[in-house]
C-alpha cells in the first residue's frame, strides 16, 4: 500500500491547498476533501488524516462548513470526534453528555433534559478553534456521486493501510476513545480495510497543479 498512499499524496500536493479562512468560491461544487493537520507528516510532506465527501448533489461547501464553521457536532463526525479527543485527553465528564446525538425529536425529548448546553457550547467553541488553527484541505473536483463515494472508500483504505506514514507521537487522535482513530492515525472510523486505490483510480486522481506546504 505504501506506494499508491505515496502517489496520493503527491496527487494532493498538485492542487489548491486551503487554509482557514478560505474562499469556498474556489471549492469545488462536487468533490472528495482531504485534511491535513499541523504537525503530522508523511511521504515527505504533510499526512493526510482524514478524506471525506458528500452525498448531496453541489454539498461540498455546505460540508466543508458544517466541519470548520458550524458549532453542531451532531452534523459533523469530524467535529464530534474532535470532541471526543480533547475531553478524552482533559478526562472531561461532559464526554457522557457530547456522545449524545440529539438530531431527532425523540432524541431531544429524551436527552435534552440532562444535556448541559452552555457547556456544550463551550466545546464546540473548542473544537471550531482547534480545527480552524490545525487543519488544511485540498479537494478533488468530482460530479458524479458514484465515483466520489467509491474513491472516498479506496483512498481511505489506501492510507489506512500504508505501513509508511502513521501519526506522530502528539497527534490528538491517540488521545480519542476509539480504538480505530487510535490505530489508523485516521479521524475515520469507517472504510479503513476495504479494497485500495488501482492504477486507473491513481490517474483519476493524479492531476496537474501546485500547492505551498502550510507555514
Amino acid at each position: 500500500m505504501s506506494e499508491q498512499c505515496a502517489r496520493l499524496h503527491t496527487a494532493c500536493r498538485k492542487l489548491r491547498l486551503f487554509n482557514f479562512p478560505f474562499d469556498e468560491t474556489r471549492v469545488p461544487l462536487n468533490g472528495i476533501y482531504v485534511l491535513f493537520q499541523v504537525g503530522e507528516t508523511g511521504h515527505g510532506g504533510s499526512r493526510i488524516v482524514r478524506v471525506g465527501t458528500h452525498t448531496g448533489d453541489n454539498k461540498l461547501r455546505s460540508r466543508l462548513r458544517e466541519h470548520f464553521i458550524n458549532p453542531n457536532k451532531d452534523r459533523s463526525i469530524f467535529r464530534r470526534n474532535i470532541g471526543r479527543a480533547l475531553l478524552n485527553r482533559d478526562r472531561d465528564p461532559f464526554l457522557s453528555q457530547w456522545e449524545l446525538d440529539l438530531t431527532t425529536t425523540e432524541a431531544r425529548r429524551t436527552h435534552a433534559p440532562s444535556v448541559d448546553f452552555r457547556k456544550q457550547a463551550i466545546v464546540e467553541q473548542r473544537v471550531t478553534d482547534y480545527i480552524q488553527k490545525n487543519f488544511h484541505f485540498v479537494a478533488f473536483e468530482i460530479a458524479a456521486k458514484a465515483m466520489r463515494l467509491n474513491l472516498e472508500a479506496r483512498m481511505i483504505s489506501t492510507v489506512s493501510l500504508c505501513d509508511e506514514c502513521g501519526p506522530s507521537r502528539e497527534w490528538l487522535g491517540l488521545n480519542s476513545p476509539k480504538a480505530k482513530i487510535r490505530e489508523s492515525g485516521l479521524w475515520l472510523v469507517n472504510e479503513l480495510y476495504g479494497e485500495t486505490l488501482s492504477e486507473a483510480d491513481l490517474s483519476t486522481l493524479e492531476p496537474v497543479g501546485h500547492w505551498e506546504e502550510p507555514r
